[in-house]
């Protein structure tokens, strides 16, 4: 072996450990950005979330809301952060298809970009879409609400934007579900709600022209369940609507009172909080070089059926299912860097 000069080895440490550092440096510093598309009961659900994974990392994370619901709003946001030189996005999309326009500019840029809430329609550059299974959810509530029926009778179907990719789903999960039961039927659908007062004046309508034929009512939206469960407090007075049976879908404090004093049977909670926290994992992930799994790029973020029997403790088995999912990330999701 030959003899190396101590100056001479120094001067190779110094090179490895130059290069090592260099390898090192080319990954890009952590600046994470989390855009609510506008102020929702569900969006600021999300942001706990963000900030418990702040609490529980001490990483920080930008957020902000958005002033409309709409691309261009969401567009001209995201911009200014990226601008500022944020390179992970999680990003509730604004419109399913225009979304993938920002998301494509993002990533030209070396972004890395999550969805949550809702995804993009496919092919997309976001790594991951964390949200809700909303058809598989449509189903729990049907079935549910199936139950509480006795398996036989007449539904109300309550959906809000039929227009929206994920009302579609709802949708079919639902019919799917009814379409097992001989003795259930869908008596009526109403559809093309963006509000709860829209949501109040239709379902207010539907049952003062058909309430003899409605045994029950399924919402699978978020203003159309806060507008009936208001309803069906009211409506309950009379001892002889009490056998109109209700499963609807978020945890608004509204259904959350309804659900305690009889008035509605369940809800299906989401897991927003969930959404805001493991998207931000993930981009954590991503910008210290782990790279996506392709083959699981929906995460879906689960959901709880609540009853007057869970009321007090659905939202410990929603962090539950929060913490096994980030238990996954390294093994199902993601793959670490070489």
């Amino acid at each position: 072996m030959p003899n190396i000069a101590p100056v001479a080895l120094c001067l190779i440490l110094a090179l490895g450990l130059s290069a090592c550092e260099e390898k090192a440096n080319t990954r890009p510093s952590k600046n994470i950005a989390w855009y609510g598309v506008m102020v929702h009961p569900y969006i600021n659900a999300v942001e706990e979330g963000v900030a418990g994974f702040t609490q529980d990392t001490g990483i920080p994370v930008k957020k902000q809301i958005g002033q409309t619901w709409t691309q261009d709003n969401e567009n001209a946001n995201v911009e200014a952060l990226a601008a500022k030189g944020y390179n992970g996005f999680a990003i509730c999309p604004a419109d399913a298809s225009a979304a993938n326009g920002l998301y494509e500019e993002l990533s030209a840029n070396g972004a890395f970009v999550v969805s949550y809430a809702a995804p993009t329609l496919l092919p997309t550059t976001a790594s991951f879409c964390v949200a809700t299974d909303v058809e598989e959810a449509a189903r729990l509530a049907t079935e549910a609400l199936i139950g509480y029926m006795g398996s036989e009778g007449r539904i109300l179907n309550v959906l809000e934007l039929i227009e929206d990719p994920n009302t579609i789903l709802r949708k079919r999960g639902i019919e799917e579900t009814v379409a097992r039961y001989p003795e259930v039927r869908i008596v009526r659908e109403i559809a093309g709600m963006s509000s709860i007062e829209e949501s109040t004046a239709k379902i207010q309508d539907a049952l003062a022209t058909q309430v003899d034929a409605i045994d029950g009512i399924i919402c699978t939206g978020y203003t159309p369940t806060v507008a009936a469960a208001a309803i069906l407090a009211e409506w309950h007075q009379n001892p002889a609507n009490k056998r109109i049976r209700f499963v609807g879908i978020d945890t608004d404090a509204l259904v959350l009172n309804a659900i305690a004093a009889g008035h509605i049977d369940a809800t299906v909670s989401q897991n927003p909080y969930g959404q805001g926290y493991i998207a931000c994992g993930l981009l954590s992930y991503l910008l210290d070089g782990w790279t996506a799994n392709p083959d699981h790029y929906f995460v879906d973020s689960g959901t709880v059926l609540v009853t007057r029997d869970n009321l007090q403790s659905y939202e410990d088995e929603i962090k539950t299912i929060t913490a096994d999912l980030m238990s996954q990330l390294e093994t199902r999701y993601l793959s670490a860097p070489e």
